[in-house]
């Protein structure tokens, strides 16, 4: 496995405990739409920062071939945007934070995933994800949603779980993530 390489392709796996190989292809597939909605071709390098006193660091992005069909399939952007953040999103994660998707969280949480140890059985959760997308954007508004997550995430403060943010801006590509 190359360590400076995110390969989409690999959400079809079955590896992430929350995302089914089903899901994961979808996943993979709107994030290539995105990608290549903003004139990138596989192989693009995705900036990954952690927010100030972290260094910045790249990204090889690859992704499914993309047909025609996809971009009609996906056309709506907001839909598709929050998808293919959350294909680069749940394998960022393990990156980033040591943690993977283990079960879609349910609307009203203020977040989209829990995480835990892959290997663990049963899994226990031990944090959380939420994950926002952004088709094309600049710095302000990348950070302006990673604190618009964050404050989000306040709605399940009391289970005294950390939460992590991850959010994915496709023109550049950018990815920041944060924890709280």
């Amino acid at each position: 496995m190359n360590a400076s390489l995110l390969d989409l392709n690999d959400l079809g796996s079955g590896r992430v405990p929350a995302i089914t190989p089903a899901l994961g292809n979808m996943l993979a597939e709107a994030a290539g739409v995105c990608l290549e909605s903003q004139g990138h071709a596989d192989g693009v390098q995705l900036c990954v920062r952690k927010g100030s006193g972290s260094p910045a660091y790249t990204l090889t992005l690859t992704w499914p071939t993309i047909m025609e069909q996809a971009d009609r399939a996906w056309n709506d952007q907001e839909y598709a945007t929050k998808h293919g953040a959350e294909a680069i999103a749940v394998l960022l994660v393990s990156r980033e934070f040591g943690y993977t998707p283990i079960e879609a969280s349910r609307k009203g949480t203020g977040h989209d995933y829990w995480l835990g140890d892959a290997s663990d059985e049963p899994f226990q959760r031990k944090g959380r994800l939420e994950v926002s997308g952004i088709r094309q954007g600049n710095d302000q508004s990348v950070l302006a949603r990673v604190r618009q997550k964050l404050k989000q995430t306040d709605r399940s403060d009391d289970l005294k779980l950390p939460a992590y943010v991850i959010v994915v801006e496709f023109g550049r590509p950018v990815a920041e993530a944060r924890a709280k």
